[in-house]
């Protein structure tokens, strides 16, 4: 069976790779799917975005990766895909959550939504706090894999791209 785990991950945390190491556990393949959103204002390209994600994911089993515009359930469906993981770190994760899940449903009756709580050490990581973190000059190195730290510290410094 697989699945596929989208979102903008921008920049990828420790929290998204909780989330796909344990998805791995329980699916034979897992598609780890950037979404490429022209209407937010990314910090890191998506092909680099990406490529950060297949250096932090390539000793997972079974684990993916991709990229996509337009719609999630497009993407599942062009894949062969019927199973969506999506983390949760809070309540408030899936009051926003339920209601994609419910589109979604409606859009691609046969997708079914998979959450997964996030360990709770990274329970109060997210990418625009890391984002915040990062364009303040800040230290994300607890915040993010090696390679998307080494990434943010070659690439920024006091918030500027270098």
């Amino acid at each position: 069976m697989r699945a596929v785990y989208p979102g903008s991950f921008d920049p990828m945390t420790l929290g998204h790779l909780d989330i796909v190491k344990r998805a791995s556990k329980l699916f034979d393949e897992v598609i780890m799917a950037v979404v490429a959103n022209p209407g937010k204002s990314a910090l890191l390209p998506t092909e680099v975005r990406t490529q950060l994600i297949e250096e932090c994911v390539k000793e997972i089993p079974g684990v993916k990766v991709g990229s996509f515009q337009g719609l999630t359930v497009d993407y599942a469906k062009l894949n062969d895909v019927t199973c969506l993981i999506r983390g949760l770190r809070a309540i408030s994760d899936f009051e926003a959550e339920l209601g994609m899940t419910q589109t979604n449903k409606q859009l691609y009756p046969e997708l079914e939504t998979i959450f997964l709580m996030t360990k709770a050490e990274y329970s109060f990581i997210s990418s625009s706090t890391v984002k915040e973190i990062v364009r303040l000059g800040g230290d994300v190195s607890h915040f993010v894999p090696g390679p998307v730290n080494d990434y943010l510290k070659k690439h920024f410094i006091r918030g500027t791209t270098v």
